[in-house]
């Protein structure tokens, strides 16, 4: 079975693109998309199937928007916590996307949206509480940080918001969720500070194949990096998911 997992510009070790050395920043989600399906179409051609997408976060977004216009086509698709919706998750983006195009528009796209990590306001030492309660697996990023400085990041662009919403709106239009027939695992937790379990939860009903696995406050954002009696749970229903829709030939 071969199995592609999302990594993405903008992370890592590619370039942040934004005003400073940290900020990330997109001119358009449609970017990436072109060059996942480029490197999806490679990929699967010269690998046996079936072939397996799982994504993370941003990276569930991209991989769902990705099936959703027909651009990759995989015999499974794996969302952890997936980019459905930002908080506050009680307004809808058909709300948030033309208050965001406001702010954008006031500067510079490129500016970084907010001071502190991954949320507003939010102090950098209490990141973890954002992403695992596992201390040891949190300290493992600060080492690999330490030793690739690269690896560090800082928040998302004004512009990068922008267009975030705009995707997640795209991908919430009649139709669009309910045109994708591949399967679809979706996991999450309700106590998720970065993206919308709400939204999550929607998507879940709306896709004609899906599965949804629910964590409640057990877990935050990074479940595969959780304590193992979470990232276990996680773990054997992907594995479960698998054998059944995607068998190893």
């Amino acid at each position: 079975m071969a199995r592609c997992l999302v990594r993405l510009a903008g992370q890592a070790l590619s370039g942040r693109l934004g005003k400073d050395a940290l900020t990330g920043h997109i001119s358009d989600f449609a970017i990436w998309i072109d060059d996942f399906a480029a490197i999806w179409a490679d990929w699967a051609a010269r690998t046996p199937g079936p072939h397996v997408l799982i994504g993370h976060s941003m990276g569930g977004h991209l991989s769902l928007r990705a099936v959703a216009e027909k651009r990759v086509l995989p015999d499974a698709l794996v969302l952890s916590a997936p980019m459905l919706g930002i908080h506050p998750a009680a307004v809808p983006s058909s709300v948030l996307l033309p208050v965001a195009k406001v702010i954008a528009a006031l500067g510079d796209r490129r500016r970084p949206g907010w001071k502190h990590s991954e949320k507003p306001k939010f102090p950098p030492v209490n990141r973890a509480k954002l992403l695992t309660h596992d201390e040891a697996r949190y300290a493992d990023e600060a080492w690999w940080r330490e030793q690739r400085p690269g690896l560090a990041m800082g928040a998302a662009s004004w512009g990068w918001i922008e267009r975030a919403l705009s995707s997640i709106h795209g991908l919430e239009k009649r139709g669009v969720p309910e045109s994708v027939r591949v399967p679809v695992l979706l996991f999450g937790t309700s106590a998720d500070g970065l993206v919308s379990w709400p939204a999550i939860e929607r998507a879940a009903k709306r896709l004609p194949n899906a599965r949804l696995l629910a964590f409640g406050d057990e877990a935050r954002h990074e479940i595969l990096r959780e304590v193992d009696p979470v990232r276990d749970r996680a773990m054997q229903a992907i594995t479960a998911f698998l054998d059944e829709v995607a068998p190893a030939r």
